[in-house]
């Protein structure tokens, strides 16, 4: 049996190219899965191990607000009492911040989140470790930068050339001296990497004399631990210091949580590609079966068993699966080289490293794709075995019994039912609470809807079928009986594309109704014309306000400061600003007392929602607990309508102010004055001396950078799974042309009756069409549905969201069906076409 098994399966090659395919491409997302995270995973530990390969010892400053104590800053005096300790070898003194690089377009070389600035500490022989030399040599001087190659590169500056740069504050202009290589992930995943001496970088990221981090190198033999106690005995308890060991553990951790959950979301999308190839394996093999009733038939007549057969037929998928499993092996190694780039450029920031191949990665991918195909051809094998030898001689294929279509019929509406009334009660939930049965609900009712697919499949194609034949005349009626001919291959197929297509569908629908109400969450309140931020984390400088409000075109400018407390052991954030001038810039309108009240260090006003959780009216306390250890219980003044500008708490400067490590305004809201809005970017921009740090935002600008996000995350989302629909078209290119090889007699007949090659063309193309419109159609309507019903769980946490159906997306999804029915019939209509007719009414 197992020489039958391989002799089938070089017969029928051809016929097994489009399911080889499918299972290639399946296994091929799984084994890039697993070596992509196996090799970002490498890179990480890489990176982690050349960072910390001389770190003995980390330490920090902890809390470093306004009255921090000279003796618990970490500067020189801090670096003394280390080097003084036994075991200590070197003590490397870093300092950190934010720089945003211009290129000579005054446009930022590196992201809003990737620009970092630092300080070139070098060490006796003159240079940084941290930093290698490509040309020139580290900064020394306050007017000197030195610059990594990508970014030297991107600005179009030579060592010896002027850098134009802003880290907080004026625009700045240095000499580049030197170009370094880096390490860092953020430089190589967009940011920029701009180097100063340690003494202007203390001057520009916090304050003289001051460093963010010391690191200690270990003589030879020192125990890390022991080292790291005496670090901390020597030091003010404010400091925290670390081991090596306990950094290069931390570090661990949080690299097998991010490339666990990198691994768990790609694996569930080629989990979905390897389901809809499935239904192409089986679709083949039972086609097969039924093709070789006959020869199967003389095998059981001659004394194969009936488990014999089975095993005939699941080594065929064995056999099949491996050597598909092996190319999908290969060609998952060039996804998982071309995966680092894509995901880099939406901001995941992975590190570069060589591609790393483990045992269990083939073993797994291979493993997968071949359980997988024999799962899927044990059902056909099943029916091939239950073949009765002297009734197959004489057979052909006959259609499903009615008994198991009645069976098929009430399991799936069993299913769809249950799945349908699990969504209706989603739709109850007022929270995310209710996840579980959002999953469990969908997965019933995509199951559901593919068991009863058969039974919709028939009132569709009849309505199709009736077109078609307006259309294409006979052609379309023998497209219609050809579909209707097996529902159950006709649903399978429709099937592999409905599954695609319901995912692709949910998401659009689920995205652009979070887009829409992330654009009404942040621009229904706000009245402004135009938002100033900055790109660094930093904030504004409080000069930056005072330097609008004076200028010509601008009639009000309101600086919002934020930072975050405690109240009652619950978190909050508290917004100052200016309560008289807020009314020019937002949509604020107080429900009880005035807002005019709010000032000095004794007055607050809070939203309506937060005082209704909170049990505040007007005149309560507010116990305020900060962060930096202070406390406050100012008088509630007034309550405002939900804002979504504002925050939780609206205060005045005086009160927040004392509690900020450092003044900075979050944003300036500014409105224009009468026929001044348009040309007011660009006078800011001039204003600010072209700060590359600051953006000048309209709320549209706002609106689509805050849709830029959800727009990313959605074609990475079409991206995952175009696969699943690529395998889906394969699917519906296989029915046809094994379905063509079935009916070869049958299409010799009509040829010989007077069918021309265009109308056997037709009927193919027609067929074709049916079907991936009846998968669409399913897909849409199924996506649609739960998209809707799963949506009611953000109300509770988004009450912005509001469905949107994006009617001209779904119709392209519906044209794009129609495409692929028309492309995925060109191979088996042309070869219908071209069949020999004589040979054709011979063939058995």
């Amino acid at each position: 049996m197992f020489r039958t098994a391989l002799r089938n399966l070089l017969a029928h090659k051809t016929r097994l190219m489009m399911t080889a395919l499918a299972v290639l491409l399946g296994t091929a997302f799984v084994s890039g899965t697993l070596v992509f995270s196996d090799s970002v995973d490498s890179a990480y530990r890489n990176k982690m191990a050349q960072n910390l390969a001389d770190v003995a010892v980390s330490v920090t400053s902890g809390s470093a607000g306004p009255d921090t104590r000279d003796q618990d800053r970490l500067d020189s005096r801090a670096v003394d009492k280390i080097v003084s300790l036994p075991g200590v070898a070197s003590v490397r003194p870093s300092v950190t911040g934010t720089a945003m690089v211009a290129d000579k377009h005054n446009e930022p070389v590196g992201n809003d989140w990737g620009s970092t600035g630092a300080n070139y500490a070098p060490g006796k022989d003159g240079k940084d470790s941290r930093y290698p030399l490509v040309r020139g040599r580290g900064p020394a001087a306050e007017g000197e930068i030195a610059l990594d190659a990508k970014s030297a590169r991107k600005a179009g500056v030579e060592v010896g050339g002027t850098v134009r740069l802003a880290v907080d504050g004026p625009v700045m202009t240095k000499k580049l001296v030197g170009v370094v290589r880096t390490g860092d992930p953020r430089v190589s995943a967009g940011g920029s990497l701009a180097l100063f001496d340690t003494a202007t970088a203390q001057k520009l990221f916090g304050k003289p004399g001051e460093f963010s981090e010391l690191v200690v190198s270990a003589t030879p033999g020192t125990d890390q631990a022991r080292l790291t106690a005496q670090v901390r005995e020597a030091l003010p308890k404010t400091f925290e210091a670390r081991s090596g060991k306990q950094l290069a553990a931390t570090e661990a951790k949080m690299i097998d949580a991010d490339t666990s959950a990198i691994r768990k979301t790609f694996l569930v999308f080629a989990g979905i590609s390897l389901f809809v190839g499935v239904f192409i394996i089986a679709n083949t093999f039972t086609m097969l079966i039924a093709q070789r009733t006959r020869e199967i038939a003389l095998l059981r007549a001659v004394g194969a068993s009936r488990r014999q057969v089975v095993r005939s037929v699941l080594i065929e998928a064995g056999v099949l699966g491996l050597v598909a499993s092996a190319a999908g092996f290969l060609l998952g190694l060039g996804i998982a080289v071309g995966l680092r780039p894509v995901l880099n450029t939406t901001g995941a920031s992975l590190p570069d490293g060589p591609l790393v191949l483990k045992p269990e990665a083939a073993l797994s991918a291979l493993g997968v794709g071949v359980v997988v195909t024999v799962l899927a051809a044990w059902l056909p094998s099943r029916k091939a075995a239950k073949i009765a030898p002297v009734e197959a001689l004489a057979a052909v294929e006959q259609p499903p019994a009615v008994r198991s279509l009645v069976v098929r019929n009430a399991l799936g509406a069993v299913l769809t039912g249950a799945g349908i009334a699990l969504m209706l009660y989603v739709t109850t939930f007022k929270n995310s609470s209710g996840l579980q049965f959002a999953m469990a609900g969908s997965a019933l009712t995509l199951a559901g809807v593919i068991v009863l697919a058969p039974l919709l499949s028939r009132p569709f194609v009849n309505l199709c079928g009736r077109l078609a034949v307006r259309l294409a005349g006979v052609s379309g009626k023998l497209a219609r009986e050809n579909a209707l001919r097996n529902p159950r291959r006709t649903a399978a197929t429709a099937s592999a594309l409905m599954i695609g297509l319901t995912l692709i569908t949910g998401l659009t629908v689920a995205a652009v109704s979070a887009d829409r109400g992330v654009a009404r969450m942040g621009q229904q309140d706000l009245t402004a014309d135009y938002k100033v931020t900055s790109a660094g984390l930093s904030g504004l400088s409080p000069e930056i306000a005072r330097t609008l409000s004076g200028q010509p075109g601008v009639a009000t400018a309101v600086a919002l400061r934020t930072t975050g407390f405690q109240s009652q052991e619950r978190p909050a954030l508290a917004t100052a600003a200016d309560p008289r001038a807020l009314p020019s810039v937002t949509d604020v309108r107080a429900v009880d007392g005035s807002l005019t009240d709010v000032r000095g260090t004794t007055a607050v006003a809070v939203s309506d929602t937060y005082a209704r959780e909170h049990g505040l009216k007007v005149g309560a306390t507010l116990p305020m607990a900060f962060y930096d250890g202070k406390q406050a219980g100012p008088r509630v003044v007034a309550v405002y309508a939900e804002n979504d500008v504002l925050s939780d708490v609206l205060t005045s400067t005086a009160l927040l102010d004392p509690h900020l490590d450092k003044v900075r305004d979050e944003a300036v809201l500014l409105k224009a004055a009468p026929g001044r809005a348009d040309s007011l970017p660009e006078k800011i921009k001039e204003t600010l001396g072209g700060n590359p740090l600051i953006k000048v935002q309209s709320q549209d600008d706002l609106r689509r950078s805050e849709a830029g996000d959800i727009d990313d995350v959605l074609y990475l989302m079409y991206g995952l799974l175009g696969m699943a629909v690529v395998i889906a078209v394969i699917g519906v290119v296989n029915t046809l042309a094994m379905s063509v090889f079935e009916r070869t007699r049958e299409i010799g007949m009509l040829r010989a009756i007077g069918l021309a090659r265009r109308e056997v063309k037709r009927m193919v193309r027609l067929e074709s069409v049916m079907i991936a419109m009846f998968g669409a159609v399913l897909g849409v309507g199924v996506g649609v549905f739960l998209a809707w019903s799963g949506g009611h769980l953000l109300r509770s946490s988004f009450p912005q969201y509001t469905m949107v159906v994006p009617w001209a997306r779904i119709g392209l999804f519906l044209l794009l069906a129609l495409a692929v029915g028309v492309l995925a019939a060109v191979w088996p209509a042309r070869r219908a076409a071209k069949l020999d007719v004589l040979e054709s009414i011979g063939a058995q």
